[in-house]
């Protein structure tokens, strides 16, 4: 046997292969085995094979089969059986289906296997890429993915808005699949440095008609040159768009057309029963409350054409409590807050959502009863995808529509034209309810009500206004003023977007002729209502009489008006007068004097408005002046912030750490400085000036050391002729404490006792006559060497006539050369 061999005559390994690499390799082969069988699959799928009914009949990856049975889903529905294979086979795809059909994972199924097929990992970036119109939609999408793609390793991700920029960056480069809105999107490919989306293999557009809307044309636009030439693209929505144009701009290859349900009927699903009622502008908000009230075991949503009137409504309604669950839903919403109420809407069982057509499209809440359309859709697509949030599936839906008079006959042939059966239906007359009276009585109570109430007129005016389609939607035959009303406002509010002879017309009528509510008895001379002083008004009769009503500039202003008699507008009591005088502070200017007395007269006079004959008065404010020539410019001062438009400017001023007020610093340009002179003589006249300063700083803290070591050397001498047992020289402490009359410093020293003289100053008298020292007691570890050291210097003293002054080291700095001058200067 050869050496280095087995008994079978094989050459022996060096390194034995370990298990666990030999298993990955064989699952790896195995895996690629699997795969190659998975494309010779696809590639003999016959897209419009009748067997195809489950989705055991596709070629799927074991991962995404698996995650479709793990959700239960089983059986193909049309959209899904049409377009599933030709996605699986790289085809770009335009599908339309009607609402409710699971469009959803027509597109979500193919993105998985797309990946999968690239043997895609989470370092090759970003791999595919859905867009959605809206957020809620995109959260549901997202949810979806996240259960059928739960076996596979790509990282997914939703990028929304409502969240940090700088968080979801650093999340971005990681994620190979992203679901996203398409201004979020944008701004990431703008901003977000390092997002590589050269990779991309898919592109997804949900609900595309949308997307490729006016709204979110210059987006799409702008996002697309992003994205490379060559990538598959689907395109799914309820209502397809079909224009060369949009499929020009988002590079389709030979698009192939999906549509699961065009040769249906109707373009609606047929287990929804559709309805419309042709109810005035002015009693909407009856009918929809009555409706309310006699369905409150239901799951409804109502359609609001603004924001500003989903808020109105949902307040007010919220106030009157009609007995079911009340939640609302715009897109100036915050995203937690959108999130919470979507899923409070959804787990419900009877609750009612005003919201705005941010959920009209694509998003799924379960069992709903009632889709209310209480304003007209902009066009019939948008009413298909409204209707659509009922009847999912295969569960029934009701739907009904609130048309105006003038908007039935546009807007049926609109309907009819996109195959949508609707039938008219009239409201019971037993469940008719005004709710006028309560309106009006709740704006009244509540200017932030009020407030929503003028907006909510604006808003919807102006989206009537702005309507392309002008048989549907006529705007000059709206009453304005019974929709006003219906809305408890006390008058139509001004249309700033009204032009011509109609907002003249509005400008300058009195508003006996604008509020509905005016009274009988009052006339008009020259454009403006003569009051009767004796005739007692109510509050709300007060309030409908207010000139220049503007919501944009005054929504917040007081309610109550005084009237000529001054009593406020609370009733006519004098109780309410004080209240008012307790609860409002009325603003006073400095110059108001002087308008009362341009003015002149009483009382009564100063209230009335300034007229056309009366002389103009000027008030002064800072070094600008006021003409007051009409009654808008006396109402301008008692507003502080239009009054500020006109007041002088004044600097912005900073403190230094002394607290000492100057302006902001500035740096100076390079030419100013240069117009200064010479850098060097300006450094040296800076260095100069600064020396000044020093020495003059200098000198002052000289005298302030000086000073202190003085009173610290009195202080010390005191401490030491109270242990001689001295008595202290009357004065002393309030000469030391004080700051002086501005004598002689050194004549407190000079009237010091010191050795050899009487306290007193008579040094005529001996020794024998003054009373000796007494010393201290002497401590049991004190020996008798001080007491001789301190006798031979007294004695040295007395012989020679000379003070002797000991320092404990030789004097080394000026300090301690003025203690020893001082000392001397003693004797």
């Amino acid at each position: 046997m050869a050496a280095g061999s087995t008994k079978d005559g094989l050459p022996h390994r060096k390194k034995p292969i370990p298990k666990k690499a030999e298993a990955k390799s064989l699952k790896r082969k195995r895996g690629e085995e699997e795969l190659g069988k998975l494309k010779a699959a696809v590639e003999q799928l016959d897209p419009k094979s009748a067997d195809i009914k489950n989705f055991t009949d596709l070629p799927l990856c074991e991962a995404t089969a698996t995650g479709l049975r793990a959700s239960h889903f089983e059986v193909l529905t049309d959209i899904q059986r049409a377009a599933i294979p030709l996605a699986l086979k790289g085809n770009d795809i335009l599908g339309a289906a009607k609402t409710g059909s699971g469009k959803t994972l027509a597109f979500l199924v193919p993105v998985l296997e797309k990946l999968f097929h690239a043997k895609w990992t989470e370092y090759d970036g970003l791999g595919a890429l859905i867009i959605s119109p809206t957020r809620e939609l995109a959260v549901q999408i997202f949810e979806v993915l996240r259960k059928i793609g739960r076996n596979h390793y790509f990282s997914a991700g939703l990028v929304i808005g409502g969240k940090s920029l700088k968080e979801e960056a650093e999340r971005l480069g990681r994620m190979n699949i992203l679901v996203c809105t398409p201004g979020r999107m944008l701004q990431h490919l703008d901003q977000t440095a390092g997002f590589d989306v050269n990779n991309l293999q898919i592109l997804v557009l949900d609900e595309a008609d949308r997307i490729m809307d006016m709204g979110f044309q210059s987006a799409v636009d702008a996002l697309v040159e992003h994205l490379p030439k060559t990538r598959q693209t689907l395109l799914f929505s309820a209502t397809q768009s079909k224009r060369v144009s949009d499929l020009a701009r988002l590079s389709l290859k030979d698009p192939e057309y999906v549509s699961a349900h065009e040769a249906a009927p109707s373009a609606t699903p047929t287990n929804l029963q559709q309805s419309y009622i042709v109810t005035p502008l002015a009693e909407k908000l009856d009918t929809l409350w009555g409706f309310l009230r006699t369905n409150l075991k239901s799951k409804i949503i109502v359609f609001l054409s603004s924001g500003k009137q989903v808020r109105f409504v949902f307040e007010s309604f919220k106030r009157m409590q009609p007995g079911i669950p009340l939640l609302h839903l715009h897109g100036r919403q915050k995203q937690v807050a959108r999130m919470e109420i979507t899923s409070r809407f959804s787990s419900a069982k009877y609750a009612c959502l005003f919201a705005t057509d941010v959920v009209a499209r694509g998003v799924d809440f379960p069992a709903v009863d009632w889709v209310i359309q209480v304003d007209c859709p902009e066009d019939a697509d948008t009413y298909i995808h409204r209707v659509g949030r009922t009847a999912r599936y295969q569960s029934k839906g009701r739907a009904v529509l609130f048309l105006e008079p003038s908007e039935e006959e546009g807007f049926l042939k609109r309907l009819e034209h996109k195959k949508v059966p609707i039938k008219r239906v009239n409201v019971r007359e037993n469940k008719k309810k005004s709710i006028k009276n309560e309106l009006q009585s709740y704006n009244f109570q509540s200017p932030d009500l009020k407030y929503l109430g003028q907006k909510a007129f604006i808003s919807y005016t102006r989206s009537i206004y702005l309507q392309k389609d002008k048989e549907v939607f006529k705007f000059n035959e709206l009453d304005l003023d019974g929709f006003a009303e219906s809305l408890g406002l006390p008058g139509a509010p001004q249309i700033k977007f009204q032009k011509g002879e109609d907002i003249k017309r509005i400008k300058n009528a009195p508003r006996a002729v604008l509020s509905s509510d005016s009274e009988s008895d009052s006339d008009v001379e020259g454009g403006r209502r003569k009051k009767d002083k004796e005739q007692v008004r109510t509050k709300y009769q007060k309030m409908a009489e207010r000139q220049n009503q503007d919501v944009l500039s005054s929504h917040y202003r007081k309610l109550i008006a005084e009237d000529e008699n001054g009593l406020a507008a609370g009733g006519g009591g004098g109780d309410s007068d004080d209240e008012a005088d307790f609860l409002s502070v009325k603003r006073v200017l400095a110059d108001d004097a002087q308008i009362d007395a341009a003015a002149g007269g009483d009382d009564k006079e100063q209230q009335q408005p300034a007229g056309a004959n009366a002389e103009p008065k000027v008030v002064k404010l800072g070094k600008s002046e006021l003409i007051i020539d009409s009654h808008r410019r006396e109402k301008l001062l008692r507003s502080k912030k239009k009054l500020a438009k006109y007041m002088d400017k004044g600097s912005k001023l900073v403190f230094d750490d002394d607290g000492n007020a100057h302006p902001i610093y500035q740096l100076q340009d390079e030419e100013d400085f240069a117009q200064e002179g010479p850098a060097d003589r300006l450094r040296r006249q800076f260095v100069e000036a600064e020396t000044e300063k020093v020495k003059e700083a200098d000198v002052e803290d000289k005298q302030l050391a000086k000073q202190r070591r003085k009173e610290k050397r009195e202080r010390q001498k005191a401490r030491e002729r109270e242990e001689l047992g001295l008595a202290p020289r009357e004065g002393l402490g309030a000469q030391l404490d004080g700051d002086g009359d501005g004598d002689d410093p050194l004549a407190l020293l000079r009237s010091l006792p010191i050795a050899g003289h009487d306290e007193s100053g008579d040094e005529e008298e001996g020794e024998e006559d003054r009373e000796p020292p007494r010393k201290k007691a002497k401590k049991w570890f004190q020996d008798n060497s001080e007491d001789e050291e301190e006798e031979e210097r007294r004695k040295k003293k007395k012989k020679g006539g000379k003070k002797v002054i000991e320092m404990a080291h030789e004097p080394d700095n000026l300090e301690d050369l003025e203690t020893l001058a001082a000392g001397l200067l003693e004797d």
